[in-house]
């Protein structure tokens, strides 16, 4: 199978270095390593065990220095998904909390959810550290179960929940704890390893598309405030080839964005999806359709900012969407028949409705960026963005 990568995480002084040494078998982890805000990342292997143990900035009881923390640990993880690197990918996460302290459950819990949100599907095991008292163990559970029943989009994560002794504590004279839970946390996440690699490489693939979507929805939005700036100046929009420079900069570079390779079938691909756009029958059509609607009151200059941000604000969510579909691999550049379905359903009547929705908002005196943040806001929901109709 392939080896696993297991995310250590938990308040300061938890005993995170100390399970970490107990699991290895090793002393390779400093004890009360991390606790001084260091963001610094501790990864640890051995032939021993079939995955590595990421160790993370011990998390502070301050405010400030838990949002630190938090912060540390998604860039460090946003960074690995970026980079692709496998030796990086979370496929177990490993909750430390301390058995003494179980009245910080509630908050510790949250706060290590928050930063492992990337990872939206990774199998989580909540390992209570310096678990001395038999007595206590099953109300830590019940304490450990309530706290992530209460953050109900990731409870379905929770697969396990271990007391441990890392290493033998001594209780008093005459009574000690000895190690416990060691082995059984490794079976587990052994056990858990097949379902969590699936689930990390599925966690990084979101996070890409969502960070290729919100890319492109921003370059959508600087080419239609751009077209609303043009569109200002009255020009006969059946004939704007004005917008045409603008409407292929703005495709070439959402293709850019989802690595559209730029051969043969790539380029007929982009030129279909302009040809749709403002000078083709479809644009016109749509405009005399907007034109006809009862009881537009506009002024041309606020209209044909309409008109000319709508389209191309049109053009770019059906590419997102064309786009995305083809980065996926639902589509292939060579689809010209459905790009060109997708793209006119945009120029026609979601575009009609789309516009309907923006001008109830707009009036003569609007100012030119919030005519362009409408027509975004709009298009992004009465068509659907990136995820409209087909």
């Amino acid at each position: 199978m392939e080896r696993g990568n297991v995310l250590v995480i938990g308040n300061s002084g938890v005993g995170k270095s100390t399970l970490i040494n107990a699991v290895i078998g090793d002393e390779i982890a400093e004890t009360g390593w991390g606790t001084r805000g260091t963001t610094r990342v501790g990864i640890y292997e051995s032939d021993k065990i079939p995955f590595r143990l990421i160790d993370t900035i011990g998390f502070e009881p301050s405010l400030l220095k838990a949002r630190k923390a938090i912060g540390a640990v998604k860039k460090w993880s946003q960074k690995s998904a970026k980079e692709g690197n496998k030796d990086n990918q979370i496929n177990v996460i490993w909750f430390c909390v301390e058995g003494t302290t179980r009245k910080l459950f509630p908050k510790a819990i949250k706060d290590l959810l928050d930063a492992t949100s990337m990872w939206k599907t990774v199998p989580v095991v909540v390992v209570i550290t310096k678990s001395y008292s038999l007595p206590d163990r099953e109300e830590n559970i019940a304490m450990v179960n309530k706290a992530f029943a209460k953050q109900k989009r990731h409870a379905k994560n929770l697969r396990r929940v271990i007391p441990v002794v890392a290493s033998t504590y001594v209780l008093n004279d005459n009574a000690f704890a000895p190690p416990e839970g060691i082995t059984e946390l490794i079976d587990v996440t052994n056990e858990l390893m097949p379902e969590g690699i699936k689930a990390g490489a599925k966690d990084i693939a979101s996070f890409k598309i969502n960070r290729k979507r919100a890319m492109a929805h921003g370059t959508t939005g600087v080419a239609t405030t751009a077209a609303v700036v043009v569109g200002a100046v009255p020009i006969p929009y059946p004939d704007a080839a004005i917008l045409v420079p603008l409407e292929v900069t703005l495709v070439n570079g959402l293709a850019q964005i989802y690595g559209i390779n730029k051969n043969e079938d790539s380029k007929k691909l982009i030129n279909t999806i302009v040809e749709i756009g403002t000078v083709s029958l479809v644009a016109r059509q749509a405009i005399n359709m907007l034109k006809a609607i009862p009881g537009v009151n506009l002024g041309a200059s606020a209209l044909n900012a309409l008109i000319a941000g709508s389209i191309v604000a049109a053009i770019g969510e059906g590419s997102i969407y064309v786009f995305e579909q083809i980065y996926l691999g639902n589509k292939t550049v060579g689809d010209i028949d459905w790009v060109k379905k997708v793209m006119e359903s945009k120029l026609t009547s979601q575009f009609v409705d789309a516009v309907k929705a923006a001008l109830e908002k707009i009036t003569d005196s609007t100012d030119k960026k919030d005519i362009a943040k409408i027509i975004i806001d709009v298009f992004k929901t009465a068509v659907g963005g990136s995820g409209g109709k087909k």
